[in-house]
């Protein structure tokens, strides 16, 4: 039994070198751009898409911002004498402190999906308005619970 070559086949068998008469210069012409790297609006697209983000980052920060200085008024206000209207307020500034990190969230979520519906982006933007009806839901419902 005889062993054959293992490998793959030679390729370009016939290849032969082609000798150029002219010479070629090192640096070629430049050609004028007809078109720039970026259409303006694409550039447009960018910024709004930037500025978007930027607006969502303002709410998050502003509901962590707000919730936190709550939870801290609350804590200086145990500083003070025993009163009923002293507790009444820390009361209130707890509760507002844990529904605003409840809210902020949500208030991003209708921010994207106005924002994709600005964009175009009409499935996301349905999904996000989607999310938020079932949150709606799931709070009526626990209210009627």
């Amino acid at each position: 039994m005889m062993m054959q070559d293992v490998g793959p086949p030679t390729r370009n068998a016939r290849a032969t070198s082609v000798v150029l008469d002219a010479e070629f210069p090192q640096e070629l012409p430049r050609e004028p751009i007809t078109q720039p790297e970026a259409l303006p609006r694409e550039r447009r697209g960018a910024r709004r898409l930037a500025a978007g983000e930027r607006w969502i980052a303002r709410v998050l920060r502003t509901g962590a911002v707000t919730s936190g200085a709550m939870f801290i008024t609350s804590l200086a206000l145990e500083l003070l004498p025993r009163d009923e209207s002293v507790h009444v307020a820390i009361d209130l500034l707890r509760k507002g402190a844990a529904s605003m990190l409840l809210v902020t969230p949500v208030a991003r979520l209708a921010m994207a999906g106005t924002l994709l519906g600005l964009r175009g982006e009409w499935r996301y933007a349905a999904i996000a308005a989607g999310v938020i009806g079932l949150l709606a839901l799931a709070v009526g419902a626990g209210f009627q619970a």
